[in-house]
């Protein structure tokens, strides 16, 4: 009998990252897939993007709504609670023989507790990683402690898993799914692009992306007045917003953002681009600015700068194109006039990204393959004791 896979996805990045893994499981023809959405996909306030999923020709096969109307840390810890007790159920009924859950997501901590409880085995994608900022550090920590197969996107993560005493054998270096979308989907035009969107790109943008930094106290306002403050004493940029995730302060930043677009003439904003028009807006821009984690792992395939604000990402892997920065206005012009500068360009003409060079899902497929269709897992994990 065929095996069936769930794959979850919370967040509007979340899916255009699992979009390509979603494709190679889907040709196979060896398991039946499971789609289940929760968090921003259910949610009004960030653009109802499950719709983006069915507009793929995607089949939902159930929807776990756990989001609550405010983005307090009180509402995220309920959202928690929701979803394992909802996450629970939906096991119960459709007992699958693998979860994939990517990265550090609160949703994909309640899908992972409510998972590892029903003894289903996961399968995780990016950790090993670190973002000392945010509370996604603890959770994707946790995910890969209550997971059996991991699927990092660096050899230097895949060591970090492995110390957290997951067997090598389990742990698989293989890229970010990320780079792939670049590398494998055909990017619209900037003409096509324009009229999607209905912004004139003739003149020079950046792309903009600024999430609470969870881990610091009542930040999240401030930290963002400092930017658009910065960007205002900026010349000869137009920007193109995308708004902030439901993280505790989440829709504070967004009402200062639509405020800043409703006030300026340069500036526009969206709940969701979706991937093929983000990347397509990335592809163009002059520089990605904020704290996201595209602008680490992606935007280095294009080439182009990151301004990498404050300590939401503090740890990860970085290019030579990440100029990282604190959240102070001058530190942020700083940056952006040195990313303007001839010589940045020059220096980051020829970079290779950190995270790998496509082929991701490919290799992701395979190993889900090989461990489930020979029987491979084993539930009952040995700690293991890295030798000096």
């Amino acid at each position: 009998m065929k095996k069936s896979i769930c794959i979850v996805t919370g967040s509007r990045a979340e899916y255009g990252l699992l979009r390509p893994v979603i494709y190679q499981l889907s040709l196979t023809n060896s398991f039946f897939l499971k789609i289940v959405v929760t968090g921003m996909h259910l949610s009004e306030d960030f653009g109802f993007t499950y719709k983006e999923i069915e507009a793929d020709g995607i089949s939902i096969d159930a929807k776990i709504d756990v989001l609550q109307n405010d983005d307090s840390n009180y509402s995220m810890s309920k959202a928690i609670g929701i979803g394992v007790i909802g996450f629970a159920e939906y096991f119960k009924k459709s007992r699958p023989d693998l979860v994939v859950l990517l990265g550090d997501r609160f949703e994909s901590f309640a899908a992972a507790t409510a998972a590892a409880i029903a003894c289903i085995p996961i399968a995780h994608l990016h950790g090993g990683e670190t973002t000392e900022g945010a509370m996604d550090e603890f959770f994707r920590h946790s995910i890969s402690k209550m997971s059996y197969l991991h699927f990092t996107s660096t050899e230097q993560y895949r060591q970090r898993v492995i110390n957290m005493g997951e067997a090598p054998s389990r742990v698989f270096n293989v890229g970010a799914t990320g780079v792939e979308n670049i590398l494998s989907m055909s990017l619209m035009t900037k003409e096509e692009l324009a009229q999607s969107i209905n912004y004139d790109l003739n003149s020079p943008y950046a792309l903009v992306t600024f999430h609470p930094a969870t881990l610091e106290k009542d930040t999240a306002t401030k930290q963002i007045e400092v930017l658009l403050s910065a960007l205002d004493e900026t010349n000869g940029l137009n920007y193109i917003f995308t708004k902030a995730n439901a993280d505790a302060n989440g829709r504070a930043i967004n009402q200062k953002i639509d405020a800043y677009c409703e006030k300026e003439g340069n500036a526009i904003a969206f709940t969701s681009l979706g991937i093929l028009r983000y990347l397509s807006a990335m592809n163009y821009c002059e520089m990605v600015i904020g704290n996201s984690s595209s602008g680490i792992i992606e935007t280095p395939s294009f080439r182009k700068p990151t301004i990498n604000i404050g300590d939401r990402q503090k740890g990860r892997i970085c290019a030579k194109s990440v100029i990282s920065c604190e959240p102070e206005k001058h530190s942020i012009l700083n940056c952006i006039a040195k990313a303007r500068s001839h010589q940045f360009l020059q220096e980051i003409s020829e970079q290779v990204n950190p995270y790998g060079n496509g082929k991701t899902s490919e290799k992701i497929v395979a190993v889900i393959k090989d461990f489930l269709e020979n029987n491979k897992i084993n539930l009952k994990k040995r700690f293991y004791d890295v030798k000096d």
